[in-house]
């Protein structure tokens, strides 16, 4: 069985490809490595991904050198996407360009396919916006984004569920919540607290870090990726949505009292007011996709933050090396 996973060298698609490999699935990799963050974690991420591992370094808005990556191809696994809410306020065209147009690269790839069986493809918990009912589940609107980001990931949902009707794709997008864990992106909060702890550097909390969050290791994450791989969709719902969450809200305050106990350090942190785009409380509803797999996310905060300070400490060493 052969499986393109796209964003390939980013901290999803990584993870998600090597669990893949040990299955013993071929796995065929993109990623254009963009200098988002530091390319070297990149590339360590791809060096660890061997046998049964194909790599292409490409654009998936450059529809003509995705379409040419569907032979023998029968499952994708499409979590490429330029990623941050902030960011999008600096540089928008890169949402467009890799979210929007990306998406729409890969749509018409299974379209054209003749092998492709299954797209499921990234979504993010950001499609609720700021004022939906917590927990959020799939019925709650979606028609609010409070960022760009959010919005294309809706508008991708959108494509994806117009090109099932018009054409018969079986779909599956997921909707992540705070993903975090071991070859995470240094963009995120948690890896951005670790540096600023181990730099002696101020650390920003919105709300005096009484924002809450549904923090969701990246093992129960690949778990549910799985679980949907292994129940793709049948005709009488061939485009569906899931949330892929851990089902618990926590405070960033106890991320950060979490990452002081296992980095041995004091936070030096300061208060300041939470941004316009940044809901205060997230929270997945997760039993559609456990009735799908039985999916339950079993990683707790307390055991996974220091599994990511073991690894955090071991890359920063590498690193500075």
């Amino acid at each position: 069985m052969r499986v393109l996973v796209t964003g390939a060298a980013g901290f999803i698609g990584f993870h998600v490809a090597q669990a893949l490999l040990a299955r013993g699935i071929e796995v065929v990799g993109v990623d254009d490595l963009n200098p988002y963050y530091d390319v070297r974690l990149k590339l360590a991420r791809l060096a660890r991904l061997g046998q049964g591992f194909t790599f292409h370094q490409l654009d998936i808005a450059n529809h003509e050198a995705v379409l040419k990556l569907g032979d023998g191809v029968e499952v994708v696994v499409h979590v490429a996407a330029q990623a941050g809410v902030r960011y999008s306020l600096e540089n928008p065209f890169a949402y467009a360009a890799s979210n929007l147009t990306g998406h729409l690269s890969i749509l018409e790839l299974a379209r054209h396919s003749r092998s492709i069986k299954h797209l499921i493809y990234a979504s993010s918990s950001s499609v609720y916006g700021t004022g939906s009912a917590l927990p959020y589940t799939e019925s709650e609107r979606a028609d609010r984004p409070s960022s760009l980001y959010a919005a294309t990931k809706r508008a991708d949902e959108l494509m994806s569920a117009s090109y099932t009707h018009l054409f018969g794709l079986k779909q599956t997008g997921l909707r992540f919540f705070t993903v975090y864990g071991p070859w995470g992106r240094p963009d995120m909060a948690y890896f951005g607290f670790a540096e600023a702890i181990c730099a002696g550097q101020p650390v920003t909390l919105y709300e005096n870090g009484r924002l809450k969050r549904d923090f969701t290791y990246i093992d129960d994450i690949v778990a549910g990726i799985l679980g949907v791989f292994d129940h793709p969709p049948g005709d009488d719902a061939p485009h569906r949505v899931f949330n892929i969450g851990n089902h618990r809200a926590e405070y960033v305050r106890d991320l950060v009292w979490l990452l002081e106990e296992n980095l041995g350090r004091k936070a030096v942190t300061v208060s300041l007011p939470k941004p316009e785009a940044d809901p205060i409380e997230t929270c997945a509803d997760v039993s559609a996709l456990h009735g799908l797999c039985g999916y339950v996310p079993s990683t707790t905060l307390g055991e996974g933050i220091p599994r990511f300070v073991e690894w955090y400490l071991r890359w920063r060493d590498l690193r500075v090396a």
